[in-house]
């Protein structure tokens, strides 16, 4: 008996939930039925349980197509994702302090923004290191290639922004797992002009669709008809961003181990055992003997044996993961445990005190501007886990003891 519970509604196609145990919001419910009935759809739409409304489209959401892409279920984070590394170290090789060790990474990789106005943004690099001009050259024939048709993504933070970390829920921790064994986890995506690139085809696709888009059950459910300009330049924009998004992580990476080395003396190796994993993205794949495009608004892909990274809230586990390859949910998985309030309300509902209370084992800032990251904003870890164990299985449990936050 297959763990999904069913939400149907009349003309739209059926969205298969694994959600059962887990909180879901009626306004979500909603926001999932206008995407399920859009004509291209294929098949179900698949929902994980860390589903919760979002901007444009819901979060925890896989959506297949045929002949079109919605820019807005892609969203402006594109290629938003996780990477992860193992390393030859254990807990007892930390330093008791682990505040130096904080700070050294929060040098190492720019984070958070400054306030326009403000001066320098501390969110990029002023002067990038040679590392990041290494990466760059990877994406600039690409970019080039891009901007020769669309010059105004010349005018982005991209240069400057790629190996930066970022604001809200991106985040840089150090774990332990089971074994006590030290892991590197890190959280982000493609950055300024991966948000550029995203609102500015979004409103393309509103703008070609303008005579029909009061059809549509929302606008910002507009799409790109495969086969137009538009639609192929956002395959192209879309892929590179996702690129960007990849090295990124893997640039931040590179500096935190760097980091690590300065604050840690006794020499350690690092294996990649988790994979460097998006979960804001879309790619053509093959399910139910169809080529399709799959969009995944905050979900993971679970092929069969395919390693994953599900992170809980700040403050509290997270794990990695091996793919069970379930073709309902078009081999998904979820993204995280998935947000209960929105930050405004987290705002309003819990003071710094809170936070000190629900982090006081973990190192990390504990001030009112990351109240809205407070583990109690997010949903149970342990119940999103046990309503996808048809999804996944865990292979390791983490633990933080380190949270540099953007």
């Amino acid at each position: 008996m297959s763990q999904y519970n069913l939400l149907q509604t009349d003309n739209a196609k059926p969205i298969k939930m694994w959600t059962k145990g887990v909180p879901v919001e009626e306004e979500a419910k909603t926001q999932l039925t206008k995407t399920a009935q859009l004509p291209f759809i294929f098949k179900h739409i698949a929902v994980m349980p860390d589903v919760h409304v979002g901007k444009g489209s819901t979060i925890g959401s896989v959506i297949p197509t045929i002949g079109a892409i919605i820019p807005a279920t892609v969203g402006v984070d594109i290629g938003c994702g996780m990477i992860a590394v193992q390393t030859s170290l254990l807990a007892h090789d930390l330093p008791d302090n682990l505040l130096p060790l904080r700070h050294e990474i929060e040098k190492a990789v720019p984070h958070g923004i400054t306030p326009k106005h403000k001066g320098r943004d501390n969110g990029s690099w002023q002067n990038p290191p040679s590392l990041i001009d290494d990466y760059w050259q990877q994406l600039l024939p690409s970019f080039e290639k891009l901007t020769e048709k669309y010059p105004r993504f010349l005018n982005t933070n991209n240069y400057r922004h790629l190996g930066t970390l970022g604001t809200g829920n991106h985040f840089i921790e150090i774990c332990l797992d089971e074994a006590d064994r030290v892991w590197i986890m890190l959280h982000s995506g493609s950055r300024g002009v991966g948000n550029a690139i995203g609102s500015f085809f979004i409103e393309m696709a509103k703008k070609d669709m303008e005579n029909h888009i009061k059809n549509l059950p929302d606008k910002d459910l507009a799409y790109l008809q495969e086969g137009t300009e538009h639609f192929h330049d956002y395959i192209d924009a879309v892929h590179w961003a996702q690129e960007f998004a990849r090295l990124n992580r893997e640039a931040m990476m590179n500096n935190v181990i760097l980091a690590m080395r300065k604050v840690i003396t006794k020499p350690f190796t690092t294996h990649m055992s988790a994979v460097n994993c998006h979960h804001n993205y879309v790619q053509k794949e093959q399910h139910f003997g169809e080529e399709i495009f799959i969009t995944r608004k905050g979900a993971v892909s679970a092929r069969k044996g395919e390693l994953g990274i599900i992170p809980g809230s700040m403050g509290a586990k997270s794990y990695i993961v091996r793919g069970l390859g379930n073709e309902e949910s078009f081999c998904s998985c979820s993204h995280g445990a998935g947000r209960v309030m929105s930050r405004t309300e987290a705002k309003k509902k819990f003071t710094i005190e809170d936070q000190i209370k629900a982090t006081a084992h973990v190192e990390c800032r504990k001030d009112a501007n990351v109240i809205d990251e407070i583990p109690m904003a997010y949903k149970d870890i342990d119940a999103v886990m046990t309503a996808q164990n048809e999804l996944v299985e865990i292979v390791h449990q983490l633990r933080q003891v380190v949270c540099v936050k953007g």
